[in-house]
């Protein structure tokens, strides 16, 4: 098995502490902001930051559909780390000032990919999908906090 990883980014003009907080806010923004991939979301416990967990079932490809169920973490400061009980998925939120009135987000996943050929195409495509559908949820998080 090899590790899997996906990585996408985006500038936002907004605060870092406005973006930081809307991602946080699992009870609210963060189900505006999800793209049909996601669905059957569910806060379970908390719903802002460290201490949420959050449920939801993300449909990567037509056939692939994961049922997550995570735990929220702020390891530092502008940092969100989600990680899942039900793989060995992890996700990584990174919210860091870029310029004048502008944020730097960046989101990570990382996860124990397959052996043998299927995990040959899951480190080659997965990432690509995976980073769409991040890039979809940027999109509307910028579009939320850029109001």
């Amino acid at each position: 098995m090899a590790q899997v990883e996906a990585t996408t980014e985006r500038i936002i003009a907004a605060q870092p502490d406005d973006v930081f907080d809307a991602l946080a806010d699992y009870s609210g923004t963060r189900a505006r902001i999800l793209p049909e991939h996601f669905s059957e979301y569910e806060v379970r416990e908390g719903g802002d930051g460290a201490g949420t967990l959050v449920h939801w079932k993300l449909q990567a490809t037509s056939k692939r559909v994961r049922d997550c169920l995570l735990d929220v973490t702020e390891p530092t400061d502008g940092e969100l780390v989600e990680k899942d009980r039900n793989s060995s998925m992890v996700t990584t939120w990174r919210v860091t000032p870029a310029g004048e009135g502008k944020s730097r987000v960046v989101v990570t996943t990382v996860w124990q990919g397959a052996g043998g050929i299927g995990g040959f195409f899951e480190k080659t495509f997965a990432p690509k999908g995976l980073g769409r559908i991040y890039d979809a949820v940027l999109a509307k998080l910028a579009a939320e906090v850029e109001k």
